[in-house]
């Protein structure tokens, strides 16, 4: 049996894997975001243990013996969050997250003090990623900042409690804007230029390697095995295509997260900041991938869904689907920005707009534009990546609406399919990381799970879609010097 838990923004999930490839159990813990100012987003990381905790004491009241019987420990999580601690380990303050907007200044001062920042880190400056925030907690807390002893991932805090040891993977290492992705190494350069050095920085091991060990007393609280080892592990995304089987170039997945990804694979270095593509290491050693991500995927369908009455994301998706086609082609268009947005347009002064709205408009249309938004979105990430070999597989919490996934499948144009264990995500994929750190060969512990169903795009609609695209893409290029003329300072 193989234990992978998954540190999300919204839920911590831990799962149990047997060798059949069965899961065995799925437990959740909901988490909450504090944004206590513009353009702020934080979780304090004793919300993250007190997570874990609840999810494995369910586990252990009702699987008991499976988790006796967990073999390895795999770590999946958020990529991007700033966990600083000082000498003892204590930390200094909550994590500041991906979706954290307030350091666009320190992106512009990193991009001109290493003008060579894209080509080492195959990325440009984002505010989600790591750097800038130290380099914001460089200006606004330099007492907090000069006691720093180690910048830790989230999935790597819970590794540091789990089994004391400080390190990352080369997968979630590749988001903090730190480390040569194509060497797979930290860049001198560039944490000098954030005030850092290596020994503030954890070790580096690949996904699949062994990366700590539970200790005893943990072990005995939850009914694990003492000693068991914990896996490097992944960035949630690259272990969701590790659970997908998605190791090969040009193999891909769409996610309907909390923000939504679109994923390919390649066997080499090749990035396209230009184009806001992240080039980041795979969690397998010797391959890398390019992504495409924006800021609010599922999360701006539960944002509708509260704002406009319309219940929970799942009646807000049933009232969509009863827009008919000419509804479709007149509804609003929605521009999904509500926390900035990264890729293609690396803008986190970007906003949330609802534009075209008339007297004939009602809830469903609202429902309609809000989803149809968030698809046109991955739409534009899609076409800065390189193409697919073949079909994309849904993954996340969105997967779970046949309805979405069609309509998805239209405006991608690329068919989409649905496996067994895809809303489980980086879960599964962190157990696989596990048991390939237990000694398992990738052939067979990296299968791609049973598919359930298949969404081909439906002939005749592509160009309407199109042209809603093109209009989508108008409204934010008009907008746009709107956005910044607007920004908080």
């Amino acid at each position: 049996m193989y234990l992978g838990l998954d540190l999300g923004t919204s839920e911590l999930k831990a799962l149990l894997l047997d060798r059949a490839h069965r899961i065995v159990a799925l437990a959740r813990a909901p988490l909450t975001v504090s944004r206590p100012a513009p353009l702020w987003s934080e979780q304090d990381p004793a919300q993250w243990w007190s997570a874990l905790e609840a999810v494995l004491a369910s586990l252990r009241a009702t699987h008991a013996d499976a988790l006796a019987s967990v073999r390895a420990i795999g770590l999946s999580g958020q990529m991007h969050g700033a966990v600083a601690i000082d000498a003892d380990g204590a930390v200094l303050r909550p994590a500041i997250l991906w979706n954290d907007g307030r350091s666009a200044p320190q992106c512009r001062q990193l991009t001109a003090q290493c003008p060579q920042l894209a080509a080492i880190t195959g990325n440009l400056a984002m505010p989600g990623f790591t750097a800038p925030k130290l380099l914001w907690m460089r200006e606004h807390e330099p007492a907090l900042f000069a006691r720093i002893a180690c910048v830790l991932l989230p999935k790597d805090w819970l590794r540091f409690m789990l089994g004391g040891v400080l390190a990352s993977d080369m997968s979630d290492a590749s988001g903090t804007l730190w480390l040569d992705v194509g060497a797979r190494d930290w860049s001198d350069e560039l944490l000098a230029a954030c005030g850092l050095g290596r020994e503030q920085m954890p070790g580096l091991v690949e996904g699949s390697a062994v990366a700590g060990r539970l200790q005893p007393a943990l072990a005995r609280r939850w009914g694990l095995q003492p000693g068991i080892p914990i896996a490097g592990g992944g960035g949630d995304n690259a272990a969701s295509a590790v659970g997908m089987g998605l190791v090969g170039a040009g193999q891909g997945f769409v996610s309907l997260g909390t923000s939504g990804v679109i994923f390919i694979g390649g066997e080499r270095f090749e990035p396209k900041p230009a184009a806001g593509v992240h080039a980041f290491c795979h969690a397998l050693p010797g391959r890398w991938h390019q992504m495409s991500v924006m800021l609010s995927a599922a999360s701006a369908v539960d944002w509708a869904a509260r704002c406009f009455g319309l219940g929970d994301a799942l009646a807000l998706l049933a009232a969509a689907a009863t827009l008919d086609t000419g509804g479709r082609r007149n509804a609003p268009l929605f521009l999904p920005y509500l926390s900035g947005e990264r890729s293609p347009h690396n803008d986190p002064d970007a906003e949330g707009v609802l534009f075209g709205l008339t007297h004939a408009h009602g809830p469903a249309d609202i429902a309609y534009a809000v989803v149809e938004g968030v698809s046109l979105g991955l739409r534009d990430g899609l076409d800065t990546l390189s193409p697919p070999a073949g079909e994309l597989l849904l993954v996340g919490g969105g997967a779970r609406s046949g309805w979405w996934a069609q309509l998805l499948a239209d405006v991608l144009e690329v068919p989409l399919a649905v496996c067994e264990g895809g809303e489980a995500g980086g879960a599964l994929g962190a157990a696989r990381l596990a048991w390939l750190a237990d000694g398992g060969i990738e052939s067979e512990v990296c299968r791609q799970p049973r598919v359930l169903q298949r969404f081909d795009p439906a002939a005749g609609t592509a160009h309407w879609h199109r042209r809603r695209h093109l209009r989508f893409k108008a409204l934010y290029a008009a907008l746009a010097p709107c956005f910044a003329q607007g920004a908080t300072p």
